[in-house]
């Protein structure tokens, strides 16, 4: 795993969780992941659903970088993607951290 990441996750608090307003699910009309909630739908590029599939709120950070980089292992290290990722997830308010 990459020192990036390491630093990234030190501590408490690095556990993902969907906020609770939303719904992640497959959306076969549009042929991709989608976040649900009351007000509408956000479409999700292939990368971010990978991502957001293995939020579950009992996978940490490095879990879920562990299990991408095992899923795509030609990809090589995908830890800097998940985390500008996360960032933006949290930022949008898709996710919070336990």
């Amino acid at each position: 795993m990459s020192n990036q990441l390491n630093s990234a996750v030190n501590g408490s608090g690095q556990i993902p969780a969907l906020e609770r307003m939303f719904r992640f699910q497959w959306e076969p009309a549009q042929q991709a992941y989608v976040l649900l909630y009351p007000e509408g739908m956000v479409k999700l590029n292939q990368s971010a659903g990978e991502i957001l599939s293995l939020v579950d709120g009992e996978r940490s950070v490095v879990d879920i970088c562990a299990a991408l980089m095992e899923r795509f292992p030609d990809a090589g290290d995908l830890s800097g993607d998940v985390l500008e990722f996360m960032e933006v997830a949290r930022e949008q308010r898709w996710i919070h951290y336990r």
